[in-house]
């Protein structure tokens, strides 16, 4: 069973469709913990450090064989809890940053939230150290597009984003931040590669679960 943990309730119908798209028979247990991410861009990541690490080990105590933080705010916090859950832990966006450093040396980071810009941009900074390329990130905060989330308007939400994305001049990706920015990359005409988080995400979770077999030499 893999255990995801959210900071809104909003992404909950989200994974369950790729799961179900992708992943048929992958057992998902949602945790929603709201407050996680208030209090995270209230006073920084550090300051909910401990509830993540309870959220994760619970997790992992009901039977949970992974978990996976679909909130990049918190993302690393996340990850760090890992070793003392006895279970892997993975950020949804880490994928994603993998794959926007393989496109190219200038990425672009669009949020929709100012406390995850930096966060991201340090991961796709790890990401490129990892790959031994280098990397230039810019980030861009999309004004005005996180006013449309919390007054529940996701298709002005995903357009605000999207004209962003179509905005960016000199990048070899547009990284999008949050999991709830992805449906801003069907609406995007830029040629320009987006990248959204929760499809790659998902995906690199599944396989924690389920590591393809390795391959033998001469077999």
């Amino acid at each position: 069973m893999l255990a995801l943990l959210h900071t809104s309730p909003v992404h909950v119908p989200v994974f369950d469709a790729l799961r179900d798209e992708a992943h048929p028979g992958l057992e998902l247990r949602h945790v929603v913990a709201e407050g996680l991410l208030e209090r995270a861009r209230a006073d920084g990541p550090a300051a909910v450090a401990d509830e993540v690490r309870t959220r994760v080990r619970e997790t992992a105590d009901r039977g949970a064989r992974a978990v996976l933080c679909t909130c990049s705010t918190i993302g690393g916090v996340a990850e760090a809890t890992a070793a003392g859950a006895g279970v892997p832990v993975l950020r949804v966006d880490r994928p994603m940053a993998a794959a926007a450093v393989a496109a190219g040396p200038g990425v672009v980071v669009l949020a929709a939230l100012e406390s995850t810009l930096r966060p991201t941009a340090a991961l796709v900074e790890e990401e490129a150290a990892r790959a031994g390329r280098s990397v230039e990130v810019r980030t861009v905060l999309v004004e005005g597009a996180w006013a449309r989330f919390e007054a529940a308007d996701p298709a002005g939400y995903a357009r605000r984003v999207a004209d962003a994305a179509d905005a960016v001049t000199g990048a070899d990706a547009i990284v999008l931040a949050q999991a709830s920015m992805a449906p801003a990359e069907r609406l995007t005409t830029t040629r320009v590669p987006v990248l959204a988080s929760p499809r790659p995400g998902l995906a690199a979770a599944a396989r924690l679960l389920h590591p393809a077999p390795r391959r033998h030499a001469g077999g």
